[in-house]
């Protein structure tokens, strides 16, 4: 359990330091930005409190807000996407059997944990670029700059947790 915690606590700093630090500041190709902080969200236990999730992802986007000058833009995707992630998890897996099992490639099997990731960050990306914009004058413009971001970011983390398996 303690180390549960601790291990949490070390990845929200270092996805939010290498979120702020490094990924804020790149933009592929003018317009797609990775956002992989939200891994921390999705590497929650599965049985965490859903209140546990909703606060932490608070924590986590106002925290993201507070160096990008957001004004809660990353708080309330973040929020979305841990309000999102326990009925998702039950949707696509059965995880029952071991309640403090992290969402992976191991516990969810490798094409679950690919459709759990790529639809809780195109979630994620789709309120943040949708909000951001707060318009649809240009809706296909900012689609495609949500599904590109999407497409990297989920790269990123599936790479990540590719590596964290190795």
């Amino acid at each position: 359990m303690l180390q549960t915690i601790i291990q949490n606590i070390i990845r929200f700093i270092v996805l939010v330091l290498v979120q702020v630090l490094v990924l804020n500041h790149i933009q592929f190709l003018g317009f797609i930005n990775p956002y992989i902080y939200i891994l921390f969200i999705l590497s929650l236990p599965v049985k965490t409190d859903r209140w546990i999730i909703l606060l932490l992802s608070f924590a986590l986007g106002i925290t993201v807000d507070s160096f990008a000058d957001t004004l809660g833009l990353h708080a309330f995707a973040c929020v979305l996407t841990g309000f999102l992630r326990d009925p998702l998890i039950k949707l696509l897996s059965a995880t029952e059997e071991n309640p403090g099992a992290t969402p992976s490639f191991t516990t969810f099997g490798a094409s679950m944990y690919v459709k759990y990731v790529v639809m809780l960050t195109l979630v994620h990306h789709m309120t943040i670029f949708f909000f951001d914009a707060f318009s649809f004058t240009n809706f296909t413009g900012t689609l495609f700059r949500a599904v590109a971001s999407t497409a990297i970011s989920t790269l990123f983390i599936l790479g990540i947790q590719l590596l964290k398996k190795h």
